[in-house]
């Protein structure tokens, strides 16, 4: 059965239902419910003291009025590592890989990080989109040129991020399968080329 190299980056299905929903869900039951308890075990005191120190690396480089997107940036940050983990696994899928699911993150905070500058400083996000020193028969097409890139941004960052990802997954199928071809033929370029697959992985 001949598979085509973009194969592994498709949803599985299971009984013709898609698993995405599934794996983007199971990083949510890592993380348990808190409780009443007075006395945690080790995991979630282990659980607890990652979520500080993103929350704590996230937060530093910015002022007072910025701490108030802790938890929205920290609980993205803590769902998009536990996705890629799970993506490491065999047998698994990373939902990462789809433009789809980098869009649906991207649009929404992208929008609403604009529209917070938009309205807390409007002279100051309206000035972006003329750089400072600009002859003046440049302008309007500078103003265009600097909306459009604006508005382009979501979509340029969703689709380099996807390619990225997509990347690394094709590069090591694609050794991995020279590997396997070239056993039987050259045995000790083989043995190179899965040498230099096992330093990729």
């Amino acid at each position: 059965m001949n598979l085509s190299f973009f194969d592994q980056f498709t949803s599985p299905c299971l009984l013709g239902i898609p698993l995405i929903l599934l794996s983007t869900l199971f990083p949510a039951l890592l993380f348990p419910t808190p409780d009443n308890r007075w006395i945690t075990n080790r995991l979630s005191t282990l659980q607890l003291w990652f979520s500080h120190l993103i929350t704590k690396q996230l937060m530093m480089p910015l002022n007072k009025g910025g701490h108030k997107w802790a938890m929205i940036l920290t609980s993205l940050m803590m769902f998009l590592l536990t996705i890629n983990l799970l993506g490491l696994l065999p047998y698994t899928f990373t939902p990462t890989t789809q433009l789809s699911m980098n869009m649906a993150l991207a649009f929404p905070l992208w929008l609403a990080t604009l529209l917070t500058g938009l309205r807390n400083q409007p002279s100051a996000s309206l000035g972006h989109l003329l750089p400072e020193g600009t002859p003046t028969p440049l302008i309007p097409a500078l103003i265009m040129i600097e909306t459009t890139s604006l508005l382009i941004r979501p979509l340029a960052l969703g689709v380099r991020l996807t390619a990225n990802l997509t990347a690394g997954h094709l590069l090591i199928q694609l050794i991995s399968t020279a590997t396997t071809a070239l056993l039987p033929i050259i045995p000790a370029v083989s043995i190179l080329t899965a040498s230099i697959l096992l330093l990729l992985t």
